[in-house]
């Protein structure tokens, strides 16, 4: 990925037409406390779900390693569907592929220029289940599953507009269902847009399957919010979030994904080994903790799994549930195949120990 950390600005609500919001900032776990930001649950909103909090000081554990994906570029972000224990990847689509309609195969930098991803499906063991193409989509940031009797839904950015010239990044939110081998573009049939914020872009979505909510990530006048949205009111047009919080400033490093689980925000940033002060073993990925009630940071932590990964990018959050129900809270890391191939592999991993 290759978003940097975003500003900051005072909340102001407007009027919106079907799904959206931004995000917020913090200090590092032990290391520091966060400030609260401009946050607020909304008035006559419904409650916040209660929900305990993920302890970002446990220890990480590694669900499946070094995987490949439908294409062998980074991964960018992952969901779940946990009804039917299969999951779903992100990515760039890699150059030198041709798609029917197209005259000839297109270079990386292009897709990477017109938004064009590829989603993978995979099961539980992180093996390659099927593949679609979302062509003018965006940059993959982050992604949200909908189970429903008849199949996944997927909620991703669409419409994207390459407004740095270099990377096309969604302007509103788009659902449609998995249809393996399918070709998407903004105007299929089979996506419904969503466009709840005027003037936004950058518009990404994570689900929280427990609690039947969706984060809306966007970006107006330049900075990021986060919104809070109960799921089957934003399927049917009901666009007020519940809360709504800024982008805390803390962030240091690339912005990489994020998840929500009850009452709490969860964001993951840093960079692979070798770049922006990312040295192995260590590395710079840190995960924060925000409240979805004052916006305030309550946990910055250092993530150490994986730490003997060459490339180590973190890519992606979501939420997982695991036996027994239990919750997690999940991360992707793109790798390279070896030391002498550097085409991507994927690694997810997760915390799981919660605190009141």
């Amino acid at each position: 990925m290759v978003e940097t950390p975003g500003g900051q600005r005072q909340l102001s609500r407007r009027a919106v037409l079907a799904a959206g919001g931004i995000a917020l900032g913090a200090g590092i776990g032990s290391l520091a406390t966060g400030t609260a930001s401009a946050a607020a649950t909304i008035a006559g909103a419904p409650a916040l779900p209660r929900s305990p909090r993920f302890a970002l000081d446990a220890p990480g554990h590694v669900l499946w390693r070094d995987r490949p994906l439908f294409n062998n570029t980074v991964l960018q972000a992952l969901a779940f569907d946990d009804t039917r224990d299969e999951l779903y990847t992100v990515q760039l689509m890699q150059g030198g592929q041709q798609l029917p309609g197209e005259g000839a195969p297109v270079a990386g930098a292009t897709r990477d220029l017109h938004g064009d991803l590829c989603l993978s499906r995979l099961d539980r063991t992180g093996t390659v289940l099927g593949h679609m193409f979302l062509t003018g989509f965006g940059h993959g940031v982050q992604i949200g599953v909908e189970p429903s009797p008849r199949g996944a839904y997927l909620w991703t950015e669409t419409k994207a507009i390459a407004d740095d010239g270099k990377h096309g990044w969604g302007s509103v939110l788009g659902r449609f269902p998995f249809a393996d081998g399918a070709v998407l573009t903004p105007d299929s049939p089979s996506l419904r847009q969503y466009a709840p914020v005027p003037g936004a872009d950058r518009t990404t979505a994570s689900t929280d399957p427990v609690h039947r909510t969706l984060t809306m990530r966007h970006r107006v006048d330049g900075h990021f919010r986060y919104a809070l949205y109960l799921l089957p009111q934003l399927r049917a047009g009901v666009v007020e979030p519940i809360a709504e919080v800024a982008q805390p400033d803390v962030l240091a490093t690339d912005f990489q994904g994020y998840a929500s689980y009850g009452r709490y925000l969860y964001l993951i940033e840093g960079n692979a080994f070798g770049h922006s002060g990312s040295v192995p073993p260590t590395g710079n990925t840190v995960v924060t903790r925000v409240r979805w009630t004052d916006g305030a940071v309550e946990d910055r932590q250092l993530l150490s799994v994986a730490n003997d990964m060459r490339f180590r990018e973190p890519e992606g959050m979501a939420i997982q549930l695991g036996p027994g129900g239990r919750p997690r809270l999940a991360f992707g890391f793109a790798e390279t195949i070896s030391t002498t191939d550097s085409h991507k592999i994927a690694t997810v991993c997760y915390l799981d120990r919660l605190a009141v």
